[in-house]
């Protein structure tokens, strides 16, 4: 099954206008498949640095890749061979003299942008970055049971297209087991592997809550600040989220930590062991599994430069997300499993706290309906659709 993903559409978009594109995005997702469907249709030369002979050819760079500046070059797991930025560079600037201005290279990597920064600082105003996370709400069908099998499985295509939940189950493992072991390794000091799965599953067990570095590390044995420093390659990695609390004048005493959350929701349910829906609708992770799988969702679907945050005052006051447009506008975002949504009253008092220009109650339901004066009760799909809108 070929699932459409919308990434293509702005790599395209970026090789048009910019020499190199970075692709980034957790390992599985589909970085490789979307670029190949792409040298399918245009002259090109794809090099997987995984593979020691493709990595042999770069042994002097420059020499190879001038012999190919007539197509677009797709480079595959790129942070293994960081040094290419510099020849990169050299090479773009090379091609610009001679009028070769876009679509040069299509570099692909498993980090974040700041990540690969790192090593691209060489390529400034000459690459362009596209995200790419797992399959969300709007790339796959539209009935309950996509929904539920996508919340289930998580979002990378080889589990969510698996042939039935064990299967699916067995992928997630695995997945797990080899960041552990082989790529965690290469973007960061030396962590046991063990301590690391640990910490991911408490995270896991502690979905979206506030994070406290002294209490996980107290339970690892080791220090607030390792605790600290593995989380920040987890986010690194694209593995985990950090929200950040809204940071503002309004004379509140507001929340300071950041909630965290592991990204996919399938890598949440591997973690703990819940194998199939029943188990989760019945486990203590279903309300918490839930708002990470909404949150995630809707800032895919959000616009370039959208900020997202929550907001928490020791009063009580609390929004799950709030969503800053590009233009300034913000929406208020609860976020309830199950089918008979309700607003609690640190919403409303959030809400008179920050004024939005809207507010949402996502639900698991379809309908769209008023939910008190000023919020409307919605569904996951079309409020995701409403902010694919605005892009």
């Amino acid at each position: 099954m070929m699932i459409s993903r919308r990434a293509l559409v702005a790599v395209e978009s970026a090789l048009r206008r910019q020499a190199a594109v970075a692709l980034l995005g957790p390992r599985q997702v589909g970085k490789t498949t979307l670029a190949l469907s792409i040298a399918d249709r245009l002259p090109s030369l794809y090099l997987d640095l995984e593979s020691r002979a493709d990595l042999a050819k770069l042994s002097d760079p420059a020499l190879f890749l001038e012999r190919y500046d007539d197509r677009l070059v797709i480079l595959d797991e790129v942070h293994r061979a960081p040094e290419l930025f510099q020849t990169l560079r050299g090479l773009i600037d090379k091609g610009r003299r001679a009028g070769r201005r876009t679509g040069r290279f299509l570099i692909l990597g498993s980090a974040s942008i700041d990540l690969l920064r790192q090593s691209g600082e060489s390529l400034a105003g000459r690459i362009a970055y596209v995200n790419m996370g797992p399959l969300d709400i709007l790339e796959i069908g539209r009935d309950s049971e996509a929904l539920t099998n996508l919340w289930l499985r998580g979002g990378f295509p080889d589990s969510y297209l698996a042939a039935d939940d064990g299967q699916s189950l067995s992928l997630r493992r695995d997945f797990i087991r080899t960041y552990l072991e082989r790529d965690v390794p290469m973007f960061g000091p030396r962590v046991p592997a063990e301590t690391l799965e640990r910490l991911w599953t408490m995270l896991a067990h502690g979905q979206g809550t506030l994070l406290n570095a002294s209490r996980l590390a107290a339970s690892l044995a080791i220090s607030a600040q390792s605790v600290t420093r593995y989380i920040d390659l987890l986010a690194d990695l694209l593995l985990v989220r950090r929200l950040n609390p809204f940071h503002a004048n309004l004379g509140k005493r507001l929340v300071k930590s950041p909630k965290v959350y592991v990204r996919d929701s399938g890598l949440v349910h591997a973690l703990l062991g819940i194998g199939n829906y029943n188990a989760l609708a019945g486990h203590p992770v279903v309300g918490a599994s839930w708002e990470g799988f909404v949150i995630e969702n809707l800032l895919a679907a959000a616009p370039a430069g959208t900020r997202a945050s929550f907001y928490r005052t020791a009063a009580g006051a609390e929004i799950d997300l709030l969503i800053e447009l590009p233009g300034g506008e913000r929406w208020a975002v609860e976020i309830k499993s199950g089918l008979t949504p309700r607003l609690e009253k640190g919403f409303h008092f959030a809400s008179q706290d920050l004024q939005p220009a809207r507010s949402f109650v996502v639900y698991s339901g379809d309908d769209r309906y008023p939910l008190g004066e000023d919020a409307e009760a919605i569904g996951l799909r079309e409020l995701a659709s409403t902010l694919a809108g605005l892009s």
